[in-house]
C-alpha cells in the first residue's frame, strides 16, 4: 500500500464529538474551533446535514436556510425529527454515514468536529468506528438559552433527539457556555490537543 493511501487509510486522527441541547452554543463553539485549526487540517461533520438535505430537496426548500439558525428550521425541526427517526429505527448509524460521505467522504482531513451528536447510539456509532474519539458535552442554562431564542417546544424539547444524553457521563470535556461564561479557554485547550497530534 503507498504512503499515501496509509495516510488516508489512518484520517481522521481524531475526532471530537459535540453534544448539548438546543441554544447552548454548539455551533458557536464548533465554528470557532474550526476557523482557528482551519479548514485545511479539520472539517465540521454535521449529522443533521443530510437529514437537512433530504428535507430541503423534497419540500422545495433553500438548503442554506435549514442549515443556519433561523426561523425555517425551526418551523421544519419536528418533522424533521419524526422522519430521520423511522430511519433510525433501522439502521443507527444511516445518518452518521450519510454525514461523513456529505462532508469529508474521502477522509481527507486529519480533524473532524461532530458538531451535534444528539443519541447514545450516534456516540455508540462513532466509538466502535473510530479508536481515536473524545466527547465533549457543551451545557447552558435555560436563562442564557432563552435570551439566545430558545423557547420549549413540546415534542422537540422533551424528545429524544434533546433528552437521550442527558444521563450519559462518560465525557472528555463538559464545558458550560451560559451568559458569563468565557469558552475561550476551553476553544484554546481543543486546539492546541488537536494540533499536538500526529
Amino acid at each position: 500500500m503507498s504512503g499515501v493511501a496509509m495516510a488516508e487509510r489512518r484520517r481522521p486522527k481524531v475526532v471530537y464529538v459535540f453534544s448539548g441541547k438546543r441554544k447552548c452554543g454548539k455551533d458557536y463553539i464548533t465554528d470557532a474551533l474550526h476557523k482557528r485549526i482551519g479548514s485545511d487540517k479539520c472539517v465540521i461533520i454535521r449529522l443533521s446535514g443530510p437529514i437537512k438535505k433530504h428535507w430541503a430537496q423534497t419540500k422545495s426548500l433553500q438548503l442554506d436556510e435549514l442549515l443556519s439558525d433561523g426561523e425555517m428550521k425551526e418551523q421544519h425541526r419536528k418533522a424533521m425529527i419524526e422522519w430521520s427517526e423511522n430511519l433510525r429505527t433501522n439502521d443507527h448509524g444511516y445518518f452518521c454515514r450519510m454525514a461523513i460521505d456529505m462532508y469529508d467522504q474521502n477522509h481527507s482531513k486529519d480533524i473532524w468536529i461532530v458538531s451535534d451528536a444528539r443519541r447514545k447510539t450516534d456516540i455508540e456509532w462513532f466509538k466502535s468506528s473510530f479508536d481515536n474519539l473524545k466527547l465533549i458535552r457543551i451545557t447552558a442554562d435555560e436563562c442564557t438559552r432563552k435570551e439566545r431564542g430558545w423557547n420549549f417546544i413540546h415534542g422537540v424539547d422533551n424528545a429524544a433527539s434533546e433528552c437521550d444524553l442527558d444521563d450519559h457521563l462518560e465525557w472528555d470535556w463538559v464545558v458550560e457556555n451560559n451568559k458569563f461564561n468565557d469558552c475561550n479557554e476551553f476553544i484554546n485547550e481543543i486546539v492546541n490537543h488537536a494540533l499536538a497530534i500526529q
